[in-house]
């Protein structure tokens, strides 16, 4: 059986039926019932008391009401408030417990609290009932709020992963587009141009026309040259032949453009990979190159490629002058940032590591059991 029992006076009823705080009171003693409502009501703590003294009652309770807290004695006929603890635990956004009892010994309690009981609180103590539910509750609806903030953290970085994807998937794609019109519109009428001026070189008699027509060519292979690192710049073709293929080219033309050495290990069982992961190895590799090319001063670079164990994992390391925890952190370095970003479209991630004066090495890490071919 259980019965509602309300603590409220007559002159704040109406403002204390907004107020009050719905405990359900687990207790078999109707001296204790009324101390605790004494209590509670000398503490001005508006609340509704539900009193159960049976397991069976305690359920029926739990099923048909929603409370703000419990308040248990830990021995009652046939069951003890442990039994209570395993009904309210199993609930979701349970209530704060509160156990209210005799002489249980230190150690029990202990291991009651360690249960996940929000508090306990002596017989012999019990004009202190008043703080420790007050306490109970803000503890509880401190914890709530935390999850909820939480969630709403969680939330907000999965959509903004989702919106960063879409970018960089965006990005790729009118990447790819221009590149092809670069290629198809642009290089393709600067090709023709070409063949005329030549002809026209060929054809004409020395002179200022043959002279013009010399410098025209020499203006248009500028041209061309310049169309051509646009275009791979935006999407290499290469990478149209594969990743490893695309790797060793960037490689090979860093080590053209900028004269330092630099050695490439592929130790992959597998040569093809799909699209999305294939782009973030590639800008990465790209923007690890472009960052030493600028800034590392290295006399020698190594990048070493492999698929063990379903991870695909890109390591590019220098022996340059490194990177300060100060570099790191500046407000507009979005190099690396925008490369951790770029992992996570992927489910991976970016380990640098970096002192100054010791060179730097980035690792990115992509798990390929999530991302299939």
């Amino acid at each position: 059986m259980f019965q509602n029992v309300s603590n409220d006076s007559a002159l704040g009823y109406a403002q204390s039926q907004e107020q009050r705080v719905k405990i359900l009171h687990i207790e078999d003693s109707p001296a204790d019932q009324t101390l605790a409502r004494l209590s509670l009501k000398r503490g001005q703590l508006p609340c509704q008391l539900t009193i159960v003294d049976s397991l069976q009652a305690t359920e029926a309770a739990l099923q048909t009401q929603n409370f703000d807290l419990i308040l248990a004695d830990y021995h009652l006929p046939g069951f003890t408030a442990l039994d209570v603890w395993e009904l309210v635990r199993r609930r979701p956004e349970h209530p704060p417990f509160v156990l209210l009892s005799g002489a249980i010994g230190e150690s029990a309690a202990v291991d009651i609290m360690r249960l996940g009981i929000s508090d306990y609180l002596l017989k012999d103590q019990i004009a202190s009932l008043p703080h420790v539910v007050k306490r109970a509750l803000e503890v509880h609806e401190a914890r709530r709020a935390r999850r909820r903030a939480m969630q709403e953290l969680a939330a907000s970085e999965k959509r903004l992963a989702e919106l960063t994807e879409h970018l960089h998937t965006s990005i790729e794609q009118e990447r790819a587009g221009i590149s092809r019109e670069i290629h198809d519109d642009i290089g393709g009428s600067l090709t023709a141009v070409k063949f005329d001026l030549a002809w026209i070189q060929r054809n004409s008699p020395e002179g200022a026309l043959r002279e013009h027509a010399q410098s025209a060519l020499q203006m248009l292979e500028h041209a061309l040259g310049a169309s051509q690192r646009i275009m791979q710049n935006l999407r290499p073709p290469v990478l149209d032949q594969g990743l490893l293929a695309a790797i060793q080219w960037l490689v090979q033309d860093f080590e053209r453009r900028t004269g330092i050495p630099a050695k490439l290990q592929v130790r992959c069982q597998q040569t093809e990979f799909a699209p999305e992961l294939q782009v973030v190895v590639y800008r990465t590799a790209q923007e690890a190159l472009t960052n030493i090319s600028k800034y590392a001063k290295a006399s020698r670079v190594s990048l070493e490629l492999s698929d063990h164990e379903d991870f695909l994992t890109l390591e590019v390391t220098d022996d340059g002058v490194g990177l300060s925890p100060a570099d790191r952190e500046k407000p507009q370095s979005f190099g690396l940032r925008g490369l951790n970003e770029r992992a996570r479209t992927v489910q991976g991630w970016l380990d640098v590591s970096s002192q100054p004066g010791q060179g730097s090495s980035i690792i990115l890490t992509i798990p390929l059991t999530d991302i299939k071919t």
